[in-house]
């Protein structure tokens, strides 16, 4: 009995003819150590024997002389008489077109075949494997193994191993093809013709030859063994583009996406240029590697995505996916438009995986804007409030740079989501607002904490700047984005209800000195911020800001009574000014500006004329009531302690014609 490690020989003795190959698969462990491979265990396990012969016949057979190879077969024909006299002569044979030898026996050993499928001598290995499987088929036919049902299990098996090690061999020239910089196109196109022989001769799925049990005579399938391993290959190259640690470069993902792109797209070119002209038309060559780079794609993105990504991270896939996939430098390249439709292929990403990268992506954004405001919070705290430094000023109010930093910060922001879809766009106004409206309230607090201990006549100043800047980014976002502000709008209004409560607050700390003065600044600047220009107002806003203004004054009034201001006269200015903007009817208008002039002789024409503009009134109507005030203050009672309009600058206003 051969050794396991040792290949059989082509022709065994009747002594040897028990021996049964497959029982090596039972060999000691020590001995199974010896086959790591496909390739090495077919060494060990195949032993494909030859019919059992009379001692007349073998004697015959070593009588012949010299065995004769042809195109790596050896064959050798006999001529028998009827007694058994030995053979007369030997012939060459050759492969047909049908990939059927022409010979009459083969007597090539399992390992001889082995060896040419390993040399990648394809159309001869299966030339050799057809025949010893007519063999096997022909032999059960005449019931020769009726009586020895082991040694056909053993030669069928052995066919078998031998089909099995050409899908081995195709696979491999498929995986090998794109790893090498030339094509070997003689080996494709062999590796082609080998697939459609076995097609052709495995046609009759039905026939009597075919066996359902052992697989002797059925269809190898050797054509889905080439898309398997055309998917497998894809994979493969998708799987070893370079990727870099996170630790090392904060772009790993950026630059690991560049190389994706730049590796498939040199493989589709070099498959269009150079591999599709080796197979026939009905393989759709193309197309197949197409749908494998784009299923192998798909499920390396979603590997990526089981990562903790970070928003840079999350913006590079959302880009690569929208923007590069589907780009000329990718599957819209000019070369490869009459080869790939992408419009036959399923979405990169499955939709729940595509919705939860963009909700990724949108929680990530949210986070990146908390960062970013609290930022600012520090900053200002560091480098303003800490070093005492005096606000910024525009033209004569008190200003802070707040609203350009942050309208810049969401503009960025909403330009690069709106690149990869309008959705994402829309998205990341909607999240700066809500943001925004959590961090106003918050950097209140915060501004109030720091100075409620401190003697700081920076507190003022401070919070006037930041009701100014926190009302031009409202009004940014309204002219720049065409922002909904409306739930923005009520939190600013309340956070400067509550910066003027502070201020009182602070102001009573301090001390009841200057009381009627705060009361007046106070009421000054509210008319101030009032008084400015605004989109035009409908009856029903006009109404409701009206309500607002009285009630915010009967909060004023009341705050500097209980401190102990008795400046009352102030206390109507903030009044008749709400009456004229939430007031219907006209001629009722006209008596709060008589009644207004009457208690505020200080007051300009330019004041009223602002006022009416917040009203409403057209450029006509202004006029015709401004006329009348002159008459109006020449008749008013002057008073040198109760100037309030005096020191408040009228805005400009801007009429369109």
């Amino acid at each position: 009995m051969a050794s396991p490690a040792e290949p059989a020989s082509p022709v065994q003795s009747t002594e040897d003819e028990g021996t049964d190959s497959v029982s090596e698969l039972n060999s000691s462990p020590v001995n199974n150590l010896e086959a790591k491979s496909p390739e090495s265990a077919l060494k060990r396990m195949l032993s494909f024997r030859r019919s059992k012969r009379s001692p007349a016949k073998d004697k015959a057979s070593e009588d012949s002389g010299t065995l004769r190879r042809n195109k790596g077969f050896i064959l050798k024909g006999f001529k028998q008489n009827e007694e058994g006299s030995s053979a007369k002569n030997m012939t060459d044979t050759s492969v047909d077109k049908s990939g059927e030898n022409t010979g009459a026996e083969p007597i090539l050993s399992v390992m001889e075949i082995n060896e040419l499928i390993q040399k990648k001598q394809l159309l001869e290995a299966f030339a050799s494997i057809r025949c010893l499987e007519k063999e096997v088929i022909t032999e059960k036919e005449a019931k020769k193994y009726e009586d020895n049902p082991t040694e056909y299990a053993r030669k069928a098996k052995d066919v078998d191993l031998l089909c099995n090690s050409v899908a081995n061999s195709i696979r491999s020239i498929v995986e090998e093809t794109l790893d090498q910089c030339d094509i070997d196109e003689s080996l494709l196109t062999s590796m082609v013709t080998v697939i459609s022989k076995e097609e052709k001769v495995h046609a009759d799925v039905q026939s009597p030859s075919s066996s359902e049990s052992d697989g002797v005579g059925r269809p190898r399938k050797w054509r889905d063994v080439w898309k398997e391993a055309v998917r497998g290959s894809a994979e493969k190259r998708v799987r070893n583009v370079p990727i870099s640690l996170k630790e090392d470069n904060d772009s790993w993902l950026a630059i690991h996406l560049g190389f994706l792109r730049k590796c498939v797209i040199e493989d589709l070119l070099k498959i269009k240029q150079s591999l599709q002209k080796c197979y026939p038309d009905d393989y759709k060559v193309c197309g197949r590697y197409v749908e494998s780079f784009h299923g192998a794609i798909s499920s390396h993105l979603q590997n990526l995505l089981q990562r903790p990504l970070e928003f840079n991270e999350l913006y590079a896939l959302l880009d690569w996916v929208v923007n590069t996939y589907y780009s000329k430098t990718l599957l819209g390249h000019p070369d490869l438009q009459a080869e790939v439709k992408t419009e036959n292929l399923p979405q990169l990403l499955p939709s729940e995986t595509w919705d939860k990268l963009k909700k990724d992506y949108k929680d990530s954004l949210a986070e990146k804007i908390k960062h970013y405001l609290d930022n600012i919070l520090k900053l200002e705290t560091r480098k303003k409030w800490k070093e005492e430094k005096q606000p910024e000023t525009s033209q004569t109010e008190y200003d802070s740079s707040l609203s350009l930093d942050i309208q810049t910060f969401i503009g960025q922001h909403k330009n690069e989501s709106g690149k990869i879809l309008g959705s994402l766009e829309t998205a990341t106004l909607e999240i700066s607002i809500r943001e925004l409206r959590e961090f106003i309230p918050r950097f209140r607090k915060a501004f109030v904490e720091w100075y409620k201990e401190r003697e700081d006549l920076l507190f003022v100043p401070y919070l006037v700047a930041y009701v100014n800047s926190f009302r031009d980014l409202m009004r940014g976002l309204q002219t720049t984005f065409n922002a909904d502000t409306t739930e923005l709008e009520n939190v600013l209004t309340d956070v400067t209800m509550s910066f003027r409560k502070d201020v009182l607050d602070k102001l009573k700390q301090k001390t009841q000195d200057f009381l009627g003065d705060a009361h007046k600044y106070v009421v000054r600047e509210y008319i101030t911020q009032a008084i400015k220009p605004r989109k035009r107002m409908k009856r029903a806003k006009r109404e409701k800001v009206g309500k607002k203004m009285k009630e915010e004054a009967t909060v004023i009034h009341k705050h500097f009574k209980e401190l102990g201001s008795d400046v009352d006269w102030l206390n109507s200015a903030i009044h008749y000014i709400a009456n004229i903007i939430s007031e219907k009817n006209r001629c009722k208008i006209k008596e709060y500006i008589e009644e207004i002039c009457q208690a505020y002789p200080d007051v300009r024409k330019e004041h009223i004329e602002a006022v009416l503009t917040c009203r409403g009134l057209d450029r006509n109507k202004k006029k015709s009531i401004i006329q009348k005030i002159d008459k109006l203050q020449e008749n008013a009672e002057s008073a040198a302690d109760r100037t309030l309009f005096a020191d408040i600058d009228t805005p400009t206003l801007v009429t369109c014609f």
